[in-house]
């Protein structure tokens, strides 16, 4: 008994779509009617082959094969136009932020010669704050409770040593922010990487950029600032310093805000 011919034709050559319609969504979603229509004339062919002359598995197998490899090119073109996207528009819009200040939606930073930086925010004043720094495996290295609760921007600042003192190895870490009220009610933080764009690459068809030591997906970039003069930030930094504003400790350093 002969299996009827269900060579996906259309898959390979769909028809030519109108307006925003994605073909290669059409391609898939015809690609599995055929396969169902196969599936269902082979169920019934097997059903009633006749015992003298059983079915040559030779033949659904072909097919199933040549299913497979339509469904493949599918998913390769898709690949394809997602790179091409990326590589047309992301990497060299991403390449321009090089040298840029910029803020990022991510609680991510890298540690790198004793020292990781992260900006957090909480939306009102606080009682109460946990500070984690988590390695990559979600552990806490090290708990912090800050002094300075009160509502913004706070940069923390973290010298790179776990809850024991001993210093931890380079690599990406994260940082988690809890917050209270008197009342023991929630505070909402958010946590950014602020810093200069370092560098730019392409992995796994996303466009990532290097901001304090960790890749960030540029999507998640949320302003772009140029960078500030260095000689005038030293001198703000000295003149803030010498009026009592910031601390400093003996080398002239300002330190982390946050307590342990």
């Amino acid at each position: 008994m002969a299996i009827a011919s269900t060579t996906p034709t259309a898959a390979t050559a769909p028809a030519a779509a109108t307006g925003s319609t994605d073909t290669g969504a059409l391609g898939r979603a015809r690609l599995a009617e055929n396969f169902d229509t196969f599936l269902s004339l082979l169920t019934t062919q097997l059903k009633n082959q006749d015992p003298l002359s059983p079915l040559d598995s030779n033949q659904f197998t072909q097919q199933i094969v040549q299913m497979t490899g339509v469904e493949q090119q599918l998913l390769s073109n898709d690949l394809l136009k997602k790179l091409v996207s990326n590589t047309g528009s992301g990497v060299s819009s991403a390449v321009a932020l090089i040298g840029k200040d910029v803020r990022a939606d991510s609680a991510d930073a890298g540690l790198k010669d004793g020292k990781a930086t992260w900006t957090y925010n909480l939306d009102r004043a606080a009682t109460d704050v946990k500070v984690e720094v988590l390695d990559s495996k979600g552990v806490i290295v090290k708990s912090f409770a800050p002094t300075d609760n009160k509502a913004g921007d706070h940069q923390f600042l973290w010298d790179g040593k776990g809850q024991a003192g001993t210093s931890q190895a380079a690599g990406t870490y994260t940082l988690r922010v809890t917050a209270r009220d008197g009342s023991g009610t929630g505070v909402t933080s958010s946590v950014f990487a602020d810093g200069l764009v370092t560098g730019v690459e392409q992995k796994n068809g996303s466009t990532l950029l290097t901001i304090n030591g960790a890749q960030i997906p540029w999507e998640k970039i949320l302003t772009i600032r140029q960078p500030a003069d260095p000689v005038t930030t030293a001198a703000n930094t000295a003149a803030a310093a010498a009026s009592g504003s910031i601390p400093t400790t003996t080398d002239g350093k300002t330190p982390s805000p946050a307590a342990a």
